[in-house]
């Protein structure tokens, strides 16, 4: 069993920035692709960014693209996401998840973390 721990979530104003992190745990040679979700109040969870742990490929929302990095370090087992110039609409929950190998939508993926608060005040 996979088990994911996000960290670093808090309150930023809008143009700052955060580092969340993805801690990964068990037996995360089976699940190749990483990814960030967020789901706002009264919105569905959408793709953020993902990553493919064993070329490192990555791959980003039209909304976040110049703006978030996702990498990972593999022996850390970790993911991250780096967010800067964050915006108000940034404001949501966000989700590290693990995938076999299609990533863009929920379905996808079978493994999730329990999410981060991440709040950009204006």
């Amino acid at each position: 069993q996979v088990q994911l721990v996000e960290s670093g979530g808090g309150l930023v104003q809008a143009g700052g920035s955060l580092r969340l992190s993805c801690a990964a745990s068990g037996p995360t040679f089976s699940r190749d692709i990483m990814g960030w979700f967020r789901q706002a109040p009264g919105k569905e969870r959408e793709f953020v960014a993902a990553i493919r742990r064993s070329l490192g490929n990555t791959y980003y929302a039209d909304s976040v693209k110049g703006r978030f990095t996702i990498s990972r370090d593999n022996a850390k087992n970790t993911v991250y996401l780096q967010m800067n110039s964050l915006k108000p609409e940034d404001t949501a929950v966000y989700y590290c998840a693990a995938a076999r190998a299609r990533l863009l939508s929920t379905s996808d993926y079978d493994y999730w973390g329990q999410g981060t608060q991440v709040t950009v005040s204006s």
